[in-house]
């Protein structure tokens, strides 16, 4: 168990580097495979010759997809968050304390002063958006600014302003397109086999055995078979990584957080204030609830310690918090 923030930090960042380029390389084996199988489905005697070419162009096809896709949310994305969360931008003229602590951890990370959004509810909770740290916004429920002091509230602000400094939303964001790219190649190898007929069966024989010489005939039923295989589970595995990289984003937050702070009690307080409140943040969607700092949709909070959890479980850390600081 790492014994300072420091070593949390770099715990977190190696944790994290090993799970994006495990998920790159899986989508890179995935669109191998689907695309392999999409000509084999066409012309078992092409994969028995390794035309693999044309495998790669039809898994690039769902990935150019995706990337213009990416490329609309990266640039607009914050905006449409802010807007679905229903949260107001405010002025330093209307909470000058939540203004200063801002600042003050903008400051302390080395960062731009981020815009500043409230969330008209009384559920405590808050969480940072922007594609980079000029773009960036961070917001806050009324209830988390009702119910935490000064020193639990810098601890929630340095959370967010650790997401805005480790390029989390960006790393998220990623993800996210690796995600949506798995899922349109699922997709198309289901449109594909679903409404079309396999070249085999327009291909006469002695064409086949003139191509393959009844080799590619096998390679291409293994390949449709493991291509069926991944167009179930490989949805699946890749939210199973994605959400493993947003819980261990969170654990980075929060020893970054104490980097800034240097005050991991308030952090820790004000995560258990957040966890003992009943209240449930009516903005809140599954599309948005990674964002926060705490899962705002409680249900959710109580499978913490499931493979399905966008969040690690509060409690344990609070507890790894409390460690630091007895630590000194």
């Amino acid at each position: 168990m790492p014994q300072t923030f420091r070593d949390l930090i770099a715990a977190n960042k190696r944790n994290s580097v090993l799970l994006v380029v495990c998920f790159i390389l899986f989508v890179a084996i995935v669109a191998m495979v689907i695309g392999l199988a999409i000509v084999a489905y066409y012309s078992p005697g092409t994969v028995a010759r390794l035309n693999v070419l044309r495998a790669l162009v039809i898994g690039a096809i769902a990935g150019v997809l995706a990337f213009l896709v990416a490329l609309l949310g990266y640039y607009s994305g914050d905006d449409m968050i802010l807007a679905v969360s229903r949260a107001g931008r405010i002025r330093h003229k209307d909470d000058p304390e939540l203004f200063n602590i801002v600042e003050e951890m903008a400051i302390a990370a080395g960062l731009p002063m981020p815009r500043v959004y409230v969330i008209r509810d009384k559920s405590p909770n808050a969480f940072a958006t922007g594609r980079d740290p000029e773009h960036a916004s961070i917001a806050v429920t009324t209830g988390l600014r009702e119910k935490l002091n000064r020193e639990e509230l810098q601890g929630v602000i340095a959370h967010e302003m650790s997401h805005v400094q480790n390029y989390d939303i960006r790393l998220m964001l990623l993800m996210a397109v690796l995600v949506g790219t798995v899922v349109m190649l699922a997709d198309l190898f289901w449109q594909i086999t679903w409404y079309t007929s396999p070249g085999s069966a327009r291909e006469s024989k002695s064409d086949r055995d003139g191509k393959d010489g009844g080799g590619g005939g096998i390679i291409a039923l293994v390949l449709i078979v493991l291509a069926v295989l991944l167009a179930i589970i490989a949805p699946l595995l890749a939210q199973l990584i994605q959400l493993a990289v947003s819980r261990q984003r969170e654990y980075l937050a929060d020893a970054t957080a104490v980097q800034l702070t240097r005050n991991p009690l308030g952090l820790a307080q004000a995560l258990r204030k957040i966890d003992e409140d009943p209240a449930e943040l009516k903005s809140a969607n599954r599309g948005t609830a990674h964002l926060y700092i705490a899962n705002p949709i409680k249900k959710y909070e109580a499978r913490a310690h499931s493979a399905f959890a966008s969040h690690p479980p509060i409690k344990d850390r609070i507890r790894r918090l409390e460690r630091l600081a007895h630590q000194g």
